[in-house]
């Protein structure tokens, strides 16, 4: 072969090892804000949620009507995510998943807390009385629960299972690494829940409210906030420990509260990338 042309393929293989070293690892289809400070990921997701709330009634016979005290919780359904660390086999395009750690992020069951709060009801006489949960744009997430008749007490505890609208963002830093056994990546952030959760009480004085022959006519609705849209939850900060030394690429997925991937990976880069220090 010409001295050229074997120079021309010298330069033209170191080139493509280069190219290997700078390259993203292809299963990776989605590209973090590396821009941002600190680098993080968004994601938005449709978290399961579950909505129960207990009632205690008195002055049924007043008017305008009686007093409801409600209270409750909002449980999540749990978040976790996985940082995927790999390095790639030079001089080649094929990059082989060394090591990943799983962090739970929002712990299965964690709750919103719904404060005790009163509500007025706008029918009196003892009436019958009903709840419906709605989100914070009134539109009904259950169907109508009926709780009891005023002066029967309202023992029965309402709920509903849905999937909330959330969107997580999670960030990180970078330290060690070239060490061995590989570096330790912070992990922090939070989650943003957006529709809030209401509840529509629903009073009504017939006297037959529950299926026979008179169909019930609402006397009277009221509304009440028990959860607000945006209800943030912050992740803990806490250190992952990668398993590959040297610099490796390093991606990362949100997982269900049962640890299934919600979303597809997101590639971060390299460990120094994200280095804040």
């Amino acid at each position: 072969m010409p001295k050229h042309l074997s120079s021309v393929a010298l330069i033209a293989g170191a080139l493509a090892v280069a190219a290997c070293e700078r390259t993203a690892p292809s299963s990776t289809a989605l590209v973090a804000d590396l821009s941002s400070t600190p680098p993080h990921v968004s994601a938005d997701l449709a978290m399961p949620a579950s909505v129960r709330t207990s009632a205690t009634m008195s002055s049924c016979d007043n008017s305008p009507g009686p007093y409801i005290t409600v209270s409750g919780a909002v449980a999540l359904g749990g978040l976790g995510s996985r940082l995927i660390f790999r390095n790639n086999a030079k001089g080649t395009h094929t990059y082989t998943a060394e090591s990943h750690s799983d962090v739970t992020v929002v712990p299965t069951g964690d709750a919103i807390t719904i404060p005790k709060q009163p509500v007025l009801g706008g029918v009196g006489g003892n009436p019958f009385i009903w709840i419906q949960f709605t989100d914070d744009h009134d539109t009904p997430i259950s169907a109508e629960i009926y709780l009891g008749r005023c002066v029967q007490g309202l023992t029965v505890n309402a709920g509903v299972d849905f999937a909330a609208l959330s969107t997580a963002i999670a960030d990180f830093d970078a330290s060690g690494c070239y060490n061995n056994p590989g570096p330790t990546i912070t992990l922090s952030g939070n989650l943003s829940v957006h529709p809030g959760v209401n509840a529509r009480f629903i009073f009504r004085n017939n006297d037959n409210p529950v299926g026979g022959p008179h169909q019930a006519t609402a006397g009277a609705v009221v509304r009440v906030t028990l959860v607000p849209p945006g209800q943030d939850i912050q992740f803990p900060k806490q250190p992952v420990l990668g398993g590959v030394g040297g610099n490796p690429w390093i991606s990362f997925q949100f997982l269900s509260g049962a640890g299934a991937p919600v979303t597809n990976e997101y590639l971060l880069g390299r460990c120094v990338q994200l280095n804040q220090g």
